[in-house]
């Protein structure tokens, strides 16, 4: 699911017949989707490549076809702190398309990804001519904003292992929609996700293996016991 096939730049082809976009893309007009492809392109990413970069002109809105990346705040001193992980066939915008057409954020692919670069004006347009698809892209920012509000709630009044039981949670939960999965995170990565050093994560995982919380094997973390997680989670 989150790796770049050797073929998704030629699946690519055109709006119309791709089946790598948006479900909300569903929601246009022949027209309008003719109109997007007219003036959009795709690029493939490569693992640790930024998709968009923190203050640069923001002349696209970005959706992910395939892949997998985090979306984070470049903070002073190098530190930085992770909002989301993004997945298929989410979109990629933010404050900038309607307020200084700036990009507030960073996005860096996690793994081998691919994305289409849409003409902002274009896609502004379409969001004006079309009240149900412009309704359900602000309802998908409208739900990251909400997300993101809780995540910092989260990151400022809770210890470090409830921290760190939000972050296994939303990656089961909301990310890989499984109790087992692959870490394609690393530990820094993690650390920005909970807010924490690289050696919390460390001592708070090995916390959470020794009581039989997670299994950790070939960096593949197992959740066993996911009603204890969230206790830690709730009580912070």
């Amino acid at each position: 699911m989150f790796n770049l096939t050797e073929n998704s730049e030629q699946q690519v082809k055109t709006c119309l017949d791709c089946d790598l976009m948006s479900p909300l893309f569903k929601l246009l007009t022949k027209s309008e989707l003719k109109k997007v492809n007219d003036n959009r392109f795709a690029v493939n990413f490569r693992a640790g490549e930024n998709i968009r970069k923190q203050g640069t002109f923001l002349s696209h809105v970005i959706s992910l076809n395939a892949g997998l990346a985090k979306l984070y705040l470049e903070g002073i001193n190098k530190r930085n702190i992770i909002l989301r992980i993004i997945k298929p066939t989410k979109f990629i915008g933010g404050p900038g398309m309607y307020v200084d057409k700036r990009h507030h954020f960073t996005v860096t692919a996690l793994v081998d990804s691919c994305a289409c670069f849409i003409e902002v004006e274009v896609f502004k347009k379409i969001i004006q001519s079309n009240k149900e698809f412009g309704e359900g892209f602000n309802k998908e920012l409208s739900t990251n904003t909400l997300s993101t509000f809780n995540r910092l709630i989260n990151l400022t009044q809770k210890q470090m292992p409830g921290r760190l039981a939000d972050v296994l949670i939303y990656l089961s939960d909301e990310i890989f929609l499984s109790r087992k999965f692959k870490l394609l995170l690393s530990k820094n990565d993690l650390a920005e996700l909970s807010g924490m050093s690289k050696d919390n994560v460390g001592r708070v995982l090995n916390s959470f293996k020794n009581e039989g919380v997670i299994k950790i094997e070939d960096n593949t973390i197992e959740i066993l016991k996911m009603d204890s997680l969230r206790v830690i989670s709730r009580i912070g």
